[in-house]
């Protein structure tokens, strides 16, 4: 029987996803210094989003044979984080990130597990966004076609 994994391009996708909820759980760490009282639970919530989805991966990663992409020390932001604002960007980033990885994952595999991941994480990411643009000030607030860029 084959594996979620067996597929060269799959196994390619989920690295790469992996990589952008490592980059989500990160921003996330850095944004919690910036965000005001009112925003840090959601902030945890989506931190812990990324975090379960990361362990899904790595666990899926572990069973399958394939050694799991592993966390960088840091990861480059697309601007400075110095208030509410720019780390919402940063979220916002993250959040569209982890939307273009997950879909990537849906193009590539038959896995019905996975792929309900999949479009779990893209939602989550498109409401999600949503909560970090707003605060940013960014437009549009959602992506046409979440997962896109």
């Amino acid at each position: 029987m084959a594996g979620p994994l067996d597929d060269s391009d799959t196994r390619s996708a989920v690295q790469a996803v992996l990589g952008a909820e490592h980059a989500a759980i990160w921003s996330a760490g850095l944004a919690t210094a910036y965000l005001p009282a009112d925003e840090q639970t959601a902030l945890a919530d989506a931190a812990l989003a990324h975090r379960e989805r990361r362990d899904a991966l790595v666990a899926l990663c572990e069973t399958a044979g394939v050694p799991p992409a592993p966390s960088a020390a840091a990861y480059a932001t697309p601007r400075p984080v110095t208030d509410a604002a720019s780390a919402a960007a940063l979220l916002a980033v993250a959040e569209d990130d982890t939307a273009v990885g997950w879909r990537a994952v849906l193009e590539r595999t038959d896995d019905a597990e996975l792929r309900r991941t999949g479009v779990a994480a893209v939602v989550s990411a498109a409401s999600v966004g949503v909560r970090w643009r707003g605060l940013a000030g960014m437009q549009p607030l959602v992506a046409s076609f979440p997962g896109t860029r």
